[in-house]
């Protein structure tokens, strides 16, 4: 299953900090033909904690864009599956 169709969003502060606090979901960074990664939780504050450098591996890959669904209930099997769809290079665990 893929993320909803819906307008891919610049990965800024301003556009992140443009969203409502508490939205639990997923999100997906991306950048012209890569996905980053893929997360979920309250999306605006993840969002900004990505902005804030706290992966090294995203801050590396320079997502330009984001795309998100905002969920009832538990986000993690929606993550966990377009993870498995999208294989974003930030999700690749050692091991």
């Amino acid at each position: 299953m893929p993320f909803p169709p819906q307008t891919q969003r610049a990965f800024t502060r301003p556009n992140v900090e443009a969203l409502k606090p508490n939205q639990i979901g997923v999100y997906g960074l991306f950048k012209t033909n890569t996905w980053v990664y893929i997360g979920s939780g309250d999306v605006r504050s993840r969002l900004l904690d990505h902005l804030n450098g706290d992966n090294s591996c995203i801050t590396l890959e320079k997502p330009t864009h984001w795309v998100d669904v905002v969920v009832q209930g538990d986000p993690k099997p929606l993550e966990k599956e377009l993870i498995s769809e999208y294989s974003p290079v930030c999700n690749k665990r050692a091991g």
